[in-house]
């Protein structure tokens, strides 16, 4: 019965070390699972920031290097002499519109602005675009290509070619009419508001230079920088 009671005693002992040892294994093993949790709660603390929308990239604008079409309301096309400054105003043509399609510049819409002579011959520079409906000025910065053509008109050109359907600038009266003597250009210049008529040189002239701009092909503006539209 000792020898029995020993042997009873031992394998108690050894099944308490059994349950010991099942009993620590689970902690063991919940160790690296406790550790793999980490990176969840330190993601809690410190969440991805959303990207804020400042006024600048809610603001509309037309692209530096966009074309804008344009024509004359008031004639089929202009003569000024090379060295001349004249006002001109043109309308947009064609509407210019948004890579999604939304108009930005409605076609209708005036450009005011200068002809003025450049190196190697005349330009428009735009001023001031005054939009369609809202009537809302902007400043624009916008220049035609350089026009180097020029005409030369003596006594034996055929000046009803020229004349036919144009603003004629002041100065370019002033010239035409040195070479055929008083000519009557004031129709024309009424409806083109292009300089003043002043007073006439009488003959003497042989001939002149003058620069025949027709504005539908010779003068599509090509923005200098962006134009903000709000």
């Amino acid at each position: 019965m000792l020898i029995s009671h020993q042997w009873q005693s031992k394998m108690a002992l050894v099944m308490a070390l059994g349950m010991t040892a099942t009993a620590t294994i689970p902690i063991l093993m919940a160790t690296p699972a406790t550790a793999s949790s980490q990176p969840y709660r330190i993601g809690q603390l410190f969440p991805p920031q959303r990207t804020q929308v400042t006024p600048q990239s809610t603001r509309v604008r037309v692209q530096a290097g966009t074309v804008i079409r344009v024509k004359s309301d008031q004639a089929e096309k202009i003569v000024v002499t090379p060295d001349e400054t004249a006002p001109v105003t043109l309308t947009v043509a064609r509407d210019i519109r948004s890579s999604a399609g939304t108009i930005l510049i409605p076609s209708g819409s005036k450009i005011e602005g200068e002809l003025q002579p450049v190196e190697g011959g005349t330009q428009f520079i735009a001023e001031e675009l005054t939009l369609k409906n809202s009537n809302r000025k902007l400043p624009i910065e916008a220049t035609s290509e350089v026009i180097t053509e020029t005409e030369t008109i003596d006594k034996g050109t055929d000046i009803s070619r020229i004349l036919k359907g144009a603003a004629i600038g002041g100065a370019a009266v002033a010239v035409i009419s040195e070479i055929f003597g008083d000519i009557d250009l004031i129709e024309v210049l009424a409806g083109a508001g292009l300089g003043a008529l002043g007073s006439l040189v009488l003959g003497g002239g042989e001939k002149a230079e003058v620069v025949v701009i027709y504005p539908e092909t010779d003068l599509d503006l090509m923005l200098q920088s962006d134009l903000l539209l709000n």
